[in-house]
């Protein structure tokens, strides 16, 4: 299971994103400056770091120099949104720079293609009855093989990777189709019933009113 560092100095950000991650199958630890993070990664074995650009003591830029000595992929979360911090972050070698505030599904996103270019990723995912081969793209509900369509597919990632989070219609339809969802449109509703059939998930997957929908599964 890919271990991550958290560092963020604001407690309430690195509460969110430490649950997001947890949720998602990830284990976490958090660091609120930059000293006691290089202290952490020195001693830890950590598959990807979270870095904060403003932290006390040391900042998230000079930290990025000391995790590279130590092979550690980062990614910045920060408030910096201007296109200068951008582009010196990603010059310096950061693997992805998210600017606050940011959406969960979207982080959850960036973390597993960051943890899936430097092959950190596990081979198979298995959640609420269902197992997933996403290198072969194969599914099985138990030991049997499910057929999907490839949006049927790339929804049921959606959903794993957000276990137990109400996800948004439209946030649903931006991650999976592209674009923005049309109103009054079904797409998403209607793929999310025959997918409920095809991986026996009639009560795991819930509606959430007004909201989209949430996987639902032991924490």
């Amino acid at each position: 299971m890919p271990k991550i560092l958290i560092v963020e100095d604001e407690l309430p950000i690195a509460d969110l994103i430490r649950l997001t991650l947890k949720s998602a199958g990830y284990l976490c630890d958090h660091a609120p400056d930059g000293d006691q993070a290089a202290d952490l990664a020195a001693a830890g074995n950590y598959d990807l770091a979270l870095v904060d650009v403003m932290l006390p003591r040391t900042d998230g830029f000079t930290l990025l120099e000391y995790f590279q000595s130590l092979e550690l992929p980062v990614i910045f979360v920060t408030a910096r949104s201007a296109v200068a911090d951008r582009v010196k972050g990603l010059k310096l070698g950061a693997e992805d720079y998210i600017v606050k505030p940011f959406d969960v599904a979207e982080l959850l996103a960036r973390v597993e293609t960051v943890l899936r270019r430097f092959h950190k990723t596990e081979e198979t995912l298995s959640l609420a009855g269902v197992r997933v081969d996403p290198r072969a793209r194969k599914v099985w509900r138990g030991e049997e093989e499910v057929s999907l369509t490839p949006k049927e597919y790339d929804l049921l990632l959606l959903f794993l990777h957000n276990p137990n989070a109400a996800l948004y219609r439209d946030t649903i339809y931006e991650r999976v189709w592209g674009g923005e969802l049309a109103y009054g449109s079904k797409t998403v509703d209607l793929h999310v019933q025959r997918l409920r059939k095809k991986v026996g998930w009639e009560k795991a997957l819930q509606a959430v009113n007004k909201i989209g929908y949430r996987l639902e599964t032991p924490l």
